[in-house]
């Protein structure tokens, strides 16, 4: 987890209310006189997970889990915008910086938070062994040289979104984002260069298992940061959201 190292306050929580709280007190009083422990636990009163495979195990890389909004739901909060990417420049998002000042910048804080295996933590943070899963090959990595930190939604097309009318300080802001666990991860080189700056309607993870985690991460971001979408991109969204109806989406809006 990486939200302690954010000043992050949400502007709203979804919250599901349990459907035992729901229980009449005539039902529950017969329950506790009637029924064994384990007829009392219900097995679908938490949300499915919301990177589960065919196979049921969650995706590398997957969100913790807790309540949020279904992925259909949180598509249709995204608003339709036209793209453009006059004027973009890479370095128009400073990045990495050492935000909190402890000698880490922020690709060094993303690879010690998303290690399997701690690595060892030299002098000016300097990494050495440890192991990383990139979600979206499904690929094992122990030499930190071969991961990229990748932008979910990249530079160019969060530029294209919206970033174009952001101060340079926000755009600092957003290429650094450790306040959401999932606006940054750490994955293959060979994967994040052949995402480049495309959006789910140009490419999606090769990991089929991985494919809902990122719907669920890409929506995510765009909805933190107030991105728009364009038409092709709503499409393959609400397709994805289609497969993976018991996807959740969790963020805060960013401050």
């Amino acid at each position: 987890m990486r939200l302690f190292q954010s000043s992050d306050q949400p502007e709203f929580l979804v919250v599901i209310t349990p459907r035992h709280a729901l229980i009449s007190t005539a039902l529950l009083a017969v329950c506790l006189t009637a029924c064994t422990p384990a007829a009392t636990t219900e097995p679908d009163d938490k949300p499915a997970s919301p990177t589960a495979s065919a196979t049921g195990a969650a995706a590398p890389g997957a969100p913790a889990g807790g309540s949020g909004t279904p992925l259909s739901d949180a598509v249709a909060l995204l608003p339709l915008g036209e793209e453009s990417r006059t004027g973009y420049e890479r370095d128009s998002f400073h990045h990495w910086i050492d935000e909190d000042g402890d000698g880490c910048d922020t690709r060094r804080e993303v690879l010690l938070a998303e290690a399997v295996t701690k690595p060892e933590q030299g002098d000016r943070c300097v990494i050495t062994g440890g192991s990383w899963a990139s979600f979206y090959d499904e690929v094992e990595v122990s030499d930190a040289k071969k991961l990229d930190i990748d932008h979910m939604v990249p530079l160019a097309e969060a530029w294209d979104s919206g970033a174009s009318e952001w101060t340079a300080d926000r755009r600092e802001q957003y290429a650094n984002d450790l306040g959401s666990e999932r606006s940054l991860v750490a994955v293959t080189a060979k994967s994040n260069r052949s995402k480049s700056d495309k959006d789910p309607a140009q490419w999606l993870p090769p990991a089929a298992a991985a494919q809902c985690t990122y719907a669920s991460d890409w929506v995510a971001t765009k909805l933190r940061w107030k991105l728009t979408i364009d038409t092709k991109e709503q499409t393959v969204l609400e397709k994805l959201a289609g497969d993976c109806p018991d996807t959740v989406v969790e963020y805060e809006v960013a401050p």
